[in-house]
């Protein structure tokens, strides 16, 4: 895989002045050859208890698309159950009818005792063809009975398992509500304590963030490594196309992203249907070590609360945390590697 193009810079109307600064930011450095400039106690303080807290947004955020996940299963099941109910109770009802006519017809015909019935018919051998009838009817009665029996405990059993899937998807939407309020809350104290910084620290970080996503793109060689395979290359190449792209919690693509939602669009577009969150798409493939990995691999941090694609080089493509854009990172900046995953053989 040769040297990558340099991913193109987001516009600086697109970059909050709230935005904190970057894993991957580096430090600044005054016109060349002089030395570095000193650090702020306070910005680094805040800026180390905001990247603890998107962290911690961001694994709520996981776990609210593994809960979403859940609830679109939940519908669809308690759907297809629901249908099966009515279709079964329209075939109960057919099964009721037949019993009822079959039911009537012998109480018209009944009544008389069948020897005298053929004492007084004037043609035996008619009589003889009607009781047999009769009693075909009798066993077509006692089918249909069985069949009723059968359909109205499958019914029973449909309806118990459709009332439980209900309270399970009850139970999701409040776990929903509550794993929203989680990350919204983490991503308002970053905020507050953001705003704690004066105009000029905002725009000093503001600086950094802009000198990250820049430097992520620029200073990287992705090197000439091969890729995973045929579908890991035209995942990181689709993944490409969305450098620059914001960051939003829940969010698939086209235009912003989360981590599991980048991957999983990128994927999509090669082809594969990743599942949707961190903790499902470490099973869509073969768990693979750090010195096994190839462009394409999916690579996982801080336990399973962040993703990304291995773009070769000690280098990921990733949706960094809000207030960040889609752009290639060092892997030493991202935390704890837990382990790589290989999607396709």
């Amino acid at each position: 895989m040769a040297s990558h193009r340099r991913p193109k810079q987001p516009s600086r109307a697109r970059v909050t002045v709230l935005t904190v600064t970057a894993a991957a930011a580096v430090a600044f450095t005054a016109q060349s050859g002089a030395q570095a400039a000193p650090a702020n106690p306070k910005i680094d303080e805040v800026k180390s208890k905001v990247d603890k807290l998107h962290h911690e947004a961001e694994e709520a955020t996981e776990q609210y698309n593994l809960a979403e996940e859940r609830r679109g299963k939940l519908q669809t099941e308690i759907g297809n159950l629901q249908d099966k109910v009515a279709r079964g109770q329209q075939e109960l009802n057919t099964l009721r009818d037949q019993i009822g006519s079959v039911a009537s017809a012998q109480y018209r015909s009944g009544g008389i005792d069948p020897a005298l019935q053929l004492f007084l018919s004037a043609d035996p051998d008619t009589y003889l063809d009607k009781a047999s009838a009769i009693d075909q009817l009798s066993a077509q009665q006692a089918d249909v009975l069985t069949s009723i029996q059968a359909k109205q405990r499958t019914l029973a059993q449909q309806r118990a398992e459709a009332t439980t899937k209900l309270a399970d998807l009850e139970d999701v939407r409040k776990t929903l509500g509550d794993k929203k309020k989680k990350f919204q809350a983490k991503l308002a104290e970053a905020q507050k304590l953001l705003n704690t910084l004066t105009a000029a620290e905002k725009a000093k970080l503001e600086q950094q963030e802009q000198r990250a996503s820049r430097d992520a793109g620029e200073r990287v060689n992705l090197g000439s490594e091969a890729p995973s395979n045929g579908f890991g290359a035209a995942a990181l190449a689709a993944a490409d196309t969305r450098v620059g792209m914001p960051y939003a919690s829940g969010h698939e693509g086209p235009g912003s992203f989360d981590c599991s939602g980048l991957t999983q669009w990128a994927y999509g577009k090669a082809g594969i249907d990743l599942t949707r969150t961190t903790y499902t798409q470490q099973n869509d493939g073969t768990k693979i070590g750090r010195s096994q990995l190839k462009p394409g691999d999916l690579v996982f941090f801080n336990g399973l609360q962040h993703v990304g694609l291995y773009a070769g080089n000690n280098t990921v493509l990733h949706a960094p945390y809000s207030g960040a854009y889609v752009r290639y990172e060092s892997m030493n900046t991202l935390g704890s590697f837990q382990f790589g995953v290989r999607i396709g053989s």
